[in-house]
């Protein structure tokens, strides 16, 4: 990216905010449990190398991404912790072998598949984590699955189990915490059959931010940090700091009149009576600024102001509303960060802060801001 393009649009992960809320959760375990950090999806959209590079300088123990390619931009960058592949897949053991990457096994097809490729590689003890599926019913091996789990491990020495884990699937939501006991007792007699016929013990770990924050009791070996790290909380009385904030600048402001029509797509933006003045900012649905967040359904921070958008998102630019605030071109525009923060947005489009901090691309670039 230029450096006039940096000007325009750039995603600031906060180091301080971040190391703050690493220390918030870090303070719910015991000295000896692991921290493994999600760095998936392109760190939920904060950018993976960036965000990989501060946990590890936080003291994170674990990396986990989602697909191997994820994992082989880490090693590419030089990132040297473990990485532990989630959806490993079949398709690219040769490239998970060679960056050592950790994968994921959540069946019999996978184990018998990366157990082949080891064997005509003569490769031993490579490490697996072992998926248990305890009622998110995604991936997984069922309760019943794991007898046979066990004798194929038995027979292939071309493998050792670094890790046992599983999913909450609803750990934030009181309503349902029988049902996540009823996870935690089917994962801790699971793992506990596959360390008894393994005669060694590999980590366990089940525990997701919210997990770590309302059932720390059941850490075991290891915890995974996810949404958690980048600032939201599943304790309504728990305030993280967001790591990111979406920032642009004006590229041009307008005072317009009744007699100049509409503003923007199909006219959708209307003037004010008296004039309406609007500044034009570069990010739009490509950029993640989902189009329902147009025609003052949001409203973004500007110069000390809430300022709503006026008319339809565009591709790459939409308007904002600046009429009486005191603003010019090249001043800068808060999209999400302290305010509005990314769970205000995700209100008002009815889903979760994941899906807007996931849906930055990587044209936006990331920076780290130290303070």
């Amino acid at each position: 990216m230029s450096n006039r393009e940096t000007d325009f649009s750039r995603l600031e992960l906060n180091l301080s905010n971040c190391l703050d809320n690493y220390r918030y959760f870090r303070s719910k375990l015991e000295r000896s449990t692991k921290m493994l950090v999600l760095v998936k999806a392109n760190a939920y959209g904060h950018g993976a190398v960036e965000f990989a590079l501060m946990m590890r300088n936080a003291g994170a123990d674990y990396l986990a991404v989602a697909l191997p390619v994820e994992g082989m931009e880490l090693r590419q960058a030089g990132i040297d912790l473990p990485i532990l592949v989630l959806t490993a897949g079949t398709d690219f053991f040769d490239e998970i072998i060679d960056n050592r990457l950790e994968p994921g096994i959540p069946n019999l097809y996978t184990l018998k598949a990366l157990v082949s490729t080891l064997r005509s590689r003569g490769i031993e003890g490579f490490p697996i984590h072992i998926k248990l599926d305890t009622g998110m019913h995604r991936l997984g091996f069922m309760p019943g699955e794991i007898p046979e789990l066990i004798e194929c491990l038995k027979d292939s020495p071309v493998v050792r189990v670094k890790s046992v884990y599983s999913h909450l699937c609803a750990a934030e939501d009181p309503s349902m915490d029988s049902f996540t006991l009823r996870q935690a007792d089917l994962f801790e007699k699971g793992a506990a059959m596959i360390e008894d016929a393994l005669g060694y013990h590999p980590m366990f770990h089940l525990l997701n931010s919210a997990g770590i924050e309302r059932f720390p009791r059941f850490q075991h070996d290891m915890v995974r940090l996810g949404i958690g790290i980048y600032g939201v909380s599943a304790l309504e009385d728990v305030r993280l700091k967001p790591v990111a904030s979406l920032k642009v600048k004006i590229l041009q402001i307008k005072k317009l009149d009744p007699e100049d029509g509409g503003i923007g797509y199909g006219q959708a933006g209307m003037i004010a009576p008296a004039g309406t003045t609007i500044a034009t900012i570069p990010v739009g649905y490509a950029d993640g600024i989902d189009r329902h967040l147009g025609r003052g359904r949001a409203s973004f921070s500007l110069n000390g102001h809430r300022v709503p958008t006026i008319g339809n998102i565009c591709m790459d630019m939409c308007m904002v509303d600046v009429t009486g605030v005191d603003c010019e071109v090249g001043d800068t525009v808060t999209i999400f960060g302290e305010d509005p923060t990314v769970s205000e947005l995700a209100s008002i489009l009815g889903t979760i802060p994941y899906e807007i901090m996931a849906s930055v691309p990587r044209r936006i670039e990331r920076v780290i801001v130290r303070r």
